[in-house]
């Protein structure tokens, strides 16, 4: 369980006490170090009392503490505390089993980064973890997450990211899909991933709206040294009211679908966007609502689901959904 600052004093305490080999203290001396070192950190304190110290002693003997070996010397009524290691200390074990169980968790979500290019310090820090806390990497994962390593433009998220960080513009080379390469200044201020592809958001000076580049259609990045152009945008607003990367001009709508019953646990589960909401539902349909702009993101991913997603309204979508529905038909004949 977590450890306050006061169990934390009154621990550190404890530990000085127990491995100084010149005095000896029994449970009454232990209560005046504990009580002055709190006083010592906070005039306004309380102190506690011999039931607390009793419990932070079987607390520091526990597994779920520091695992402290005591010696207890009794004399008549009195009892003396020492460790049966002199050299030892928590200090010298900075972490309990417990500690030990949650770091090897977040190491094995670390290891899903590691190969990435903007977190080759995980590829430097696991190692050394293992070798400090004495944690052994497990031969399974038992998390998994999606990932492709494999994607053109990885390498590039390391400059782009620090680019963003320290506000510094950066000069791309970008080709699109059946047109000319081309070279220019761009301001990057997000990085978003969808579809497990990476998309840089920024100001392209020679355009006044904001620009988005794939980044498995990058082919250089280098920092320059001009003055950087910010940007008031919030990215969480930002992509609030559409669904992927494209925002589209146009205020959010309401597009209404009808989904089948069979499906809905799907997408109860898993909502098509924040927004959704139920209209209403029958034994075989589940009516619900969005609130976004249409965009090409969102017909792809209504056209995913087959027959199982009808487009209710409005009609001008329902129409664009047809209308790509046909083409498909039309590529069999």
């Amino acid at each position: 369980m977590p450890i306050n600052k006061n169990a934390l004093i009154r621990y550190q305490a404890l530990d000085r006490c127990f491995s100084n080999p010149g005095r000896r203290y029994d449970i009454n001396a232990l209560l005046e170090i504990c009580n002055e070192a709190l006083f010592e950190y906070n005039p306004g304190a309380t102190g506690i009392k011999k039931r607390q110290l009793y419990e932070d002693i079987r607390f520091m003997e526990s597994s779920q503490g520091y695992s402290i070996e005591l010696e207890k010397l009794k004399e008549g009524r009195r009892t003396f505390y020492k460790y049966l290691d002199s050299s030892f200390s928590i200090t010298k074990n900075p972490i309990n089993e417990l500690e030990a169980e949650q770091l090897k968790s977040a190491m094995m979500v670390l290891t899903r980064f590691k190969g990435m290019p903007q977190f080759e310090w995980v590829n430097e820090l696991l190692p050394k973890l293992d070798q400090t806390f004495l944690l052994k990497d497990r031969e399974n994962h038992i998390m998994a997450f999606e990932n492709n390593p494999f994607l053109k433009g990885l390498e590039f998220l390391n400059p782009i990211f620090n680019a963003i960080s320290h506000k510094k513009c950066i000069e791309i080379s970008y080709q699109p899909f059946g047109k000319q390469e081309f070279t220019t200044n761009f301001f990057p201020y997000h990085l978003k991933q969808f579809n497990s592809r990476w998309f840089l958001f920024g100001q392209n000076p020679n355009y006044e709206s904001l620009t988005n580049y794939p980044l498995d259609r990058i082919n250089m990045v280098n920092e320059i040294d001009i003055p950087f152009s910010e940007t008031e945008i919030d990215f969480e607003e930002y992509f609030e009211d559409v669904i992927g990367v494209t925002l589209n001009e146009g205020q959010p709508e309401i597009i209404e679908l009808k989904v089948n019953s069979k499906l809905w646990p799907y997408i109860e589960t898993k909502p098509l966007h924040g927004s959704q909401k139920i209209k209403q539902r029958d034994e075989n349909f589940v009516f619900i609502t969005l609130h976004v702009i249409p965009n090409f993101e969102l017909e792809k991913l209504i056209l995913s689901f087959g027959e199982d997603i009808i487009v209710y309204s409005p009609t001008h979508f329902q129409d664009t959904i047809k209308c790509r529905l046909q083409k498909n038909l039309n590529a069999y004949d």
